[in-house]
């Protein structure tokens, strides 16, 4: 290109336009073939940055559908949930698409056979479904989960044990 440089975006590319037209239109005393060339070089470059962004859409919206909120996901969450609800002090709380359970030693072979795994590092039990796969082995503070993703606490059944 020789009159347009260093253009990333049709903004871009729109300004620089308008710029060279100042400069070089007949009507500016600039020439009618420096005024052709540019006008060729603008639209080889709008026809590239258009697919360009066409094309980088189309992966946004596939990056969109992969992100997709994912209600089988969720059911097998809610599931989960209605399972361990009335667990007597289990503290529960939903981070991102995690169920974390706390104060749970009452509860561990019940949450085992769940599905449960137990975190010992942040001494509680957490629930995923297979939708959601840590990508690495850092170890992710809860408190920094807990801003990323946000939080809920489940209140649960908190009855008094009978005894007999």
């Amino acid at each position: 290109m020789k009159y347009f440089t260093n253009v990333q975006t049709l903004s871009e590319l729109r300004s620089q336009y308008k710029e060279l037209l100042k400069q070089y239109h007949p009507d500016n005393g600039g020439s009618e073939e420096i005024t052709k060339t540019i006008n060729i070089e603008y639209e080889n470059l709008f026809k590239a940055l258009k697919n360009h962004h066409e094309n980088s859409s189309d992966n946004s919206k596939s990056t969109y559908r992969k992100n997709m909120y994912d209600w089988e996901n969720d059911k097998a969450l809610r599931n989960i949930l209605s399972k361990i609800i009335n667990f007597n002090g289990l503290e529960i709380e939903i981070i991102g698409q995690w169920i974390w359970c706390f104060n749970s030693y009452n509860y561990h072979k019940e949450l085992k056979e769940l599905g449960f795994k137990f975190g010992s590092q942040k001494r509680a039990w957490y629930y995923h479904t297979e939708a959601f796969r840590k990508k690495t082995h850092k170890i992710i503070p809860l408190d920094d989960s807990r801003n990323y993703y946000g939080t809920t606490k489940i209140k649960t059944n908190n009855r008094e044990l009978l005894e007999a």
